[in-house]
This record gives C-alpha cells, structure tokens and sequence, in this order.
C-alpha cells in the first residue's frame, strides 16, 4: 500500500508571504517529474525558494516520490535523506517525520528497523492508522501474505469504514486464490460507494473467476452495472461480452435464456467495435487494431445452434 503524507505539522510560523496555490502545486510538480536535479535546490535554498509550510510541504512531497526513483546510483535516497534531516530539525519529535523515516528505511529494505520505527509511533498514539497500514505494508513486502491478512482483519475490526483498507485486503484473499473473501470485501465497499463503477467491475471479475452458472449471471449483471455508471469502462464491457458468451454456451440454460445472452453479447461486441473505431480514428493502424479484435471477438462467437 502506498500512503501520501498529510501536513507534517502546524506548529511553524510563515516568515514571509505564502506562496499561492497554485505555484506551491507547480513546484510540487517538477519536483515529482524531475525529482533527483530538483530536490537539492529546494533544500538548499529553501530561505529564498519558500517560507513556512510550503518548503515543508514540498520537501515531504518529494521524501514520498523519491523512493519511486531507481535507487542504483544511490543518487534519490541521498536527497531523501536530505530533506528527511531538515524536516527532523523543523519538526523534532514528529509522529508524521517519524513515519517517512520509517518509510525511508523501507526503501533501504531495513523492514525490522522500519517495524521498529512504526511500534514506536504506536506506542505513543495506538490510533495512528498509518503507521499501522505502515507495518502491514512491511509484511506484504516481506512476502507474508497470510500475516498482512490477519494483521489488515484486526485493522478493519477497530476501523471498519476504511475502504483503502478493505480494498487492500480484496487484493490479498484474491492473490491467495480465495476468491470468496474477496468477494466479501468488494461487497463491503460496494455498500460503502455504490456508484464507484471500479468496485462493481472488480466484483463481477472476482464472481466471473469463481465460475458456475449462478456466479457468472451476477457477474454479467456487475459487469452491466459498472458500464451504467460509467460506459467507457472497457474492461466491463469486455466482462460483459465474455460472462454472456459463457452463459450462452452453457448446456443447462434453456433457450430463452441464451438468446437473451446472445443479444448480450452482441451487443458488446458492436459497443467493443465502436470503441476501437473511434479511438484510432485517423490513425494507420486503425485498421489493424479493429481487425484484430473483430477476429478476437469472432472466435469466441456464441451462435443458437
């Protein structure tokens, strides 16, 4: 799980003018796009670049993305270090700087210092939920996936409306192949937003993966779901072409039912079409690409016979 840092603290006062708005998000921006040439300048001359909370703002901005660096030179983690000192002396005793030096030392793969780091955190304040979503990172770094599991349920037992929370643990039970949980969990978040048409997608793919005729009906009826919410979503529409065409085949439907599904189908597939047809408008490879899942399409075709 990836964790943006929040302000760091407000106890600071401005010395100068702030900056506006939208020249601390541009600053914040080159820093994220060129981070390693950029970063240095910020802290060095941060007296005359910023004042007050938008240097440290920027500075925690690029301690988060500078670990998305490659680290082969060494050259990001140096500056991360860096602005990870002059964040330590604006705000001695941070909980917030504790964590992204907790995070610092993830980045160096020191997974038990980083633990260490966060238990230190939770000591002092046992509801820090980053700090705690912090440590079961560690764990799916580590590759211990039925640990993060246990250690995300007894999260979810005290913070029960956390969706990224429930999220992360649908994506755990669906990489150990338990399709069921995962179900559940996605079936937490739909209760919780029922217009988010990634949930109702992402449901429908885990009930399409359990297969059976009685998951592959609700999965056709999720897939149409997330393209009533949303009907560029291509992934559901792909869904909704592959569990109908699956549910027309199948033996035990009677013929009113897998006509309803041929129609489903087809219609899919022309939406699919459409798609392909406008996205590569004006293009060479226009041709190719529609050709290519026309014949995709065709060799999956579902007839009444």
């Amino acid at each position: 799980m990836s964790f943006s840092p929040s302000h760091l603290s407000d106890r600071y006062q401005v010395a100068r003018p702030a900056l506006s708005a939208g020249r601390t998000q541009r600053h914040s921006e080159n820093i994220r796009e060129r981070p390693i040439e950029r970063a240095m300048t910020w802290c060095t001359y941060s007296s005359t670049q910023f004042s007050g909370d938008h240097f440290w703002l920027v500075s925690a901005s690029f301690r988060t993305t500078g670990k998305k660096v490659d680290k082969s030179t060494g050259e990001s983690l140096s500056a991360v270090t860096t602005c990870l000192q002059e964040l330590k002396r604006q705000f001695p005793g941070s909980q917030r700087v504790k964590r992204l030096a907790g995070m610092r030392l993830e980045a160096l793969e020191k997974y038990e210092d980083a633990s260490k780091q966060y238990d230190s955190i939770l000591q002092d304040d046992p509801t820090n939920t980053a700090a705690r979503k912090r440590k079961i990172s560690i764990l799916k770094a580590q590759g211990k996936s039925a640990e993060a599991i246990r250690e995300l349920n007894e999260y979810l037992e005290q913070f029960v409306g956390d969706q990224e929370a429930w999220h992360e643990l649908s994506e755990l039970y669906i990489n150990e192949h338990d399709y069921g949980k995962a179900a559940f969990c996605l079936e937490e978040l739909m209760m919780t937003n029922p217009h988010n048409h990634l949930y109702c997608e992402q449901y429908a793919e885990v009930k399409y993966t359990q297969g059976g005729l009685e998951n592959l009906e609700l999965s056709r009826k999720y897939f149409a779901q997330a393209l009533k919410l949303n009907n560029r979503n291509m992934r559901a529409l792909f869904g909704l072409y592959m569990s109908a065409s699956h549910i027309a085949a199948c033996p035990k439907v009677n013929a009113t039912v897998k006509k309803a599904n041929v129609r489903y189908a087809a219609w899919a597939t022309n939406q699919i079409n459409r798609a392909y047809q406008l996205a590569g408008r004006g293009t060479k490879e226009n041709k190719c690409s529609v050709k290519a899942v026309e014949e995709m399409l065709e060799s999956m075709q579902i007839t009444m016979s």
